[in-house]
């Protein structure tokens, strides 16, 4: 086995939450009714037809227990997000492994009744509650949240978000103030700031676009870059170079705008986090509040009922005198 593979089956046996389906019952497609006859008048062997690949193949056995691929594929939604966006015959071998060790240690413990003990039922008990909690809430959530729901969720969020401002610009970097004067001088006798951006910036990703920026919003911007930024006019030149703690800056203003909103795809998720929050908060209000619930402490004992404040201003009331004696 290589390292690579050694170390994912390292991954695989810790990830004690793997959730490795059962077995999976596939129907094997119909043998053919029959096989054409020859073609040619004089007999011959007929070739047997070509089977078809199974949708969910046998990819191993263990003592006559099947293992499908749909088990592997199961297993692989539980490994770590890096493993869980590998193509799956990446990770088959070490996958299959894991697999056909759980088959075993599930076998042996099965044989020594290890389901009869009082133990193994409180933990089965306990996973069943985790089981039935979390499919529960899931279905409900997919009951609430409907493309519906989201798309008028979206649009409440977008009359909350208010409108920003953008601007389009270019710019040309250098290390010192007095090569941003000359280049602000070439420009204004008419020289090509796209020509300049290329040959002269010391951004050189910009400078390869001409010095473009694209649209950027103020905070996408350190200070003094923005303010100089969104202080032009269309069209516009800085007309002194802005320092910056990357070096100085001559600036030309493309274009603005007022931001276009986020698309729908950009808050589809956070959204529906929200709205699943809100579906679970709803829910457990709805069960509290139909059921009744008592607190206990640590040791099992009532608790102490909380004491009455006292209001302010109200004067507390006189403890009693003793009797005199003989009275």
């Amino acid at each position: 086995m290589s390292q690579s593979l050694r170390l994912l089956r390292v991954v695989i046996l810790c990830c004690a939450a793997a959730a490795i389906a059962g077995p999976v019952a596939a129907q094997q497609p119909a043998p053919p009714a029959g096989v054409p006859k020859p073609a040619l008048p004089a007999p011959a062997p007929a070739k047997p037809a070509q089977a078809q690949p199974l949708k969910d193949p046998i990819v191993a056995t263990v003592n006559g227990q099947p293992i499908r691929l749909s088990e592997l594929e199961e297993a692989q939604k539980a490994l770590p997000q890096q493993y869980r966006n590998m193509p799956l015959q990446a990770v088959f071998p070490a996958l299959l492994d894991r697999i056909i060790d759980s088959k075993l240690v599930v076998a042996d413990g099965r044989k020594n009744k290890v389901g009869d003990e009082a133990a193994f039922k409180k933990r089965m008990a306990f996973v069943e509650e985790q089981v039935i909690q979390d499919y529960w809430l899931q279905r409900e959530i997919a009951k609430k949240i409907t493309a519906e729901k989201l798309q008028q969720r979206y649009q409440e969020r977008l009359k909350s978000m208010p409108t920003e401002e953008e601007v389009h610009a270019r710019h040309i970097l250098v290390a010192t103030e007095d090569e941003a004067k000359a280049l602000i001088a070439d420009l204004k006798k008419g020289g090509s700031f796209d020509k300049l951006a290329r040959d002269k910036s010391t951004d050189k990703a910009s400078g390869a676009e001409g010095g473009d920026l694209g649209w950027f919003k103020k905070s996408d911007m350190v200070k003094e870059f923005a303010d100089a930024a969104f202080a032009l006019k269309k069209g516009e030149l800085t007309e002194i170079p802005i320092k910056t703690q990357f070096g100085y800056h001559v600036i030309l203003l493309e274009d603005r705008r007022q931001a276009p909103p986020p698309a729908f795809e950009e808050l589809a998720e956070p959204l529906k986090e929200e709205l699943a929050r809100e579906t679970v908060t709803a829910l457990l209000d709805q069960l509290r509040s139909a059921s009744k619930i008592e607190k206990f402490t640590m040791d099992g004992s009532k608790p102490e009922p909380p004491a009455t404040p006292v209001t302010p201003g109200t004067p507390a009331r006189p403890t009693p005198a003793p009797p005199t004696p003989g009275k």
